[in-house]
């Protein structure tokens, strides 16, 4: 069993230098250790080329990086409004990490760092937002910290319906994806915060439909304040099967559309998740994507729109 040992430290399988403590594998051809790599992922393909000069030449090559990069890719490439130059595969990959504009600038292109996966932003351009071509409601505006060319502003409307759509194809399959709209508020911006506003994804026969607010209600917290507000005990009483009856039906419509608040995004803009939808292999049709408020006639506005943000759910 020593002499074993021995043998092994000689040949370097157990200890040495360049890698050779990871076993065979720094001893195999770069083709074969790629073809390793390539069933693995961006991030452990990345790692593995830190682990030894070996793994270093593999872990960088087209062969590997041509796998994560998505089987459309030449055709994403062809609809990027510039081209992208790039001298491998995996500076490709990269600098796809980052959004390009595509089709005319109507939509911008990205993949998730970590997995590859296809991340699509549609502009307010290629948008369906009612009374938009209005002056009088809507105004499309340049705004710097945006990835598109221009951004829309709501002016005045009491009637709020916005929608847009993206082929389920374009996505990567089998993945679980979330539609976000992206916007910002005006300083002036009222209106915003109701409690009738409802998004709804749907694809195919699934469709979701969730609760939203797009603005903080600065009055949401008081609510607390006014439990014991001095009310007659006796009135109380027999108020209290009657609330009973009315806190659970509250509480089944908000379990059937639960209200999904706004958060900041990293690159300064706010976004609200509108709903999730599971995309098997791309072939049930346009994922139809809705925010609307019609119930409420009240007016609102200050709502600054870039677009729907449909990304995987990680």
């Amino acid at each position: 069993m020593e002499g074993r040992r021995r043998k092994m430290t000689e040949e370097g399988e157990g200890e040495g230098d360049d890698g050779a403590g990871i076993g065979g594998f720094a001893r195999l051809p770069e083709e074969c250790v790629a073809r390793v790599l390539a069933f693995t992922t961006p991030r452990d393909t990345c790692r593995a080329g830190l682990v030894s000069a070996a793994f270093l030449s593999a872990a960088a090559s087209d062969a590997v990086w041509a796998n994560f990069l998505p089987p459309d890719c030449a055709q994403i490439l062809s609809r990027a409004v510039r081209p992208l130059e790039y001298s491998s595969k995996k500076e490709l990959y990269f600098r796809l990490c980052d959004p390009i504009l595509v089709d005319d600038g109507g939509m911008s292109f990205h993949m998730e760092r970590s997995t590859g996966k296809k991340c699509y932003m549609i502009s307010q351009r290629t948008m369906s937002i009612i009374w938009s071509d209005h002056p009088q409601y809507w105004r499309r505006i340049h705004h710097p910290e945006s990835r598109f060319a221009e951004v829309a502003e709501l002016l005045s409307v009491c009637w709020l319906h916005i929608g847009g759509t993206i082929d389920s194809q374009l996505l990567s399959h089998r993945t679980t994806y979330a539609a976000y709209l992206v916007f910002k508020l005006a300083p002036d911006s009222y209106g915003l915060n109701s409690t009738s506003q409802f998004a709804s994804v749907k694809l195919g026969a699934y469709a979701l439909e969730n609760s939203v607010s797009l603005q903080p209600d600065n009055n949401e917290d008081d609510s607390d304040d006014d439990d014991n507000g001095g009310g007659d005990d006796d009135n109380d009483s027999e108020l209290e099967d009657d609330n009973e009856s009315k806190d659970a039906d509250e509480d089944d419509e908000e379990a059937r559309r639960k209200k999904v608040k706004m958060c900041l995004r990293e690159d300064g803009w706010l976004e609200v998740e509108l709903g999730e939808f599971y995309n098997d292999e791309g072939d049930e049709g346009e994922v139809e994507i809705k925010l609307y408020e019609t119930t409420e006639l009240h007016w609102k506005r200050g709502l600054i729109i870039q677009g729907l943000d449909i990304r995987p759910k990680l």
